[in-house]
């Protein structure tokens, strides 16, 4: 049978980039991994890595066991961790990673907060607005917005925040304070790139839709940056409510036709769709929704 610890040093070898750095991560010697790879090598009757005295790479056979690997020691860890829950507080590697504004500002205090109460548990968050593979970054969650299409998954949804229409005084004193959705419209835009920049659609007091289609002016791939166009009186700018507190309390924007709504956004906890889910991935999930208010 294979030897679980190798798979875990080949995991870490990969993960660290080199054998020097992932024996200082394991707490042993370069010796010990290099030894412990290349019986795996022996045991399985391939090449796992090319190595050189510059570089460190996969082959293609070590790809895919890199990838299986990555999700075998992710169940182990979950069963473990579901055999030991109610025997004491969480330990172990608590990974997470989510979108860079709303992680900043929502997720990494959260994790913050549940670090202190487990003190025994160590954090690896990272944010990014790409999406991660969390099955080959071996990561245990992913927090992230609007609906969720990967069947590969599973997703929790934990909350839900609003979308506000605001605009810099200085646009407003340009162009006008537009009365109608019409009016609104014929402003200029900044949009996500991300999403759909062209079409939204809006409802009134009453529950009616409205959808507008606008030209924008400039793109950002962060709410931070749309942000920062927004203050410079760039264009109108659809911004969640959580990154808008601040900027509304001293004026720097104004709500536009605030008797408009856009769709609410949700938030999910996206994790992969394994036999045992951690106790600690489990916990943070409820953590997280019980503040969230979701």
């Amino acid at each position: 049978m294979i030897n679980l610890n190798r798979l875990a040093m080949f995991v870490a070898v990969v993960d660290a980039g080199s054998f020097t750095a992932a024996a200082l991560a394991l707490g042993t010697t370069k010796a010990v991994v290099s030894f412990n790879i290349k019986q795996l090598e022996h045991e399985l009757g391939v090449a796992l890595l090319v190595r050189s005295t510059r570089r460190l790479a996969m082959t293609e056979a070590g790809a895919g066991f890199y990838a299986d690997c990555a999700n075998l020691l992710r169940q182990a860890d979950a069963a473990v961790d579901t055999a030991r829950a109610g025997q004491g507080d969480l330990s172990g590697s608590l990974r997470v990673t989510a979108s860079v504004d709303y992680g900043n500002r929502v997720v990494a205090p959260a994790l913050a907060a549940f670090a202190r109460q487990h003190p025994g548990l160590r954090i690896h968050y990272q944010a990014g607005s790409a999406h991660a593979d969390l099955i080959s970054e071996r990561l245990d969650l992913a927090i992230r917005v609007g609906a969720q299409e990967d069947s590969r998954h599973r997703a929790a949804r934990i909350g839900e925040f609003q979308l506000l229409l605001v605009a810099a005084p200085d646009l407003l004193a340009r162009h006008g304070m537009p009365r109608t959705a019409q009016a609104l419209a014929a402003l200029p835009w900044l949009a996500n790139r991300a999403g759909r920049s062209d079409r939204w659609r809006l409802a009134d007091r009453k529950g009616r839709e409205h959808e507008l289609r606008v030209e924008p002016v400039a793109q950002a791939d962060t709410a931070s940056a749309l942000l920062a166009f927004a203050l410079a009186g760039c264009g109108v700018a659809a911004l969640p409510d959580w990154l808008l507190q601040e900027p509304l309390a001293r004026g720097e924007l104004r709500r536009v036709l605030p008797s408009y709504t856009l769709p609410p956004q949700p938030v999910y906890a996206v994790y992969p769709d394994t036999r045992h889910v951690s106790a600690k991935v489990r916990q943070f999930i409820d953590f997280l929704r019980e503040r969230s208010g979701g």
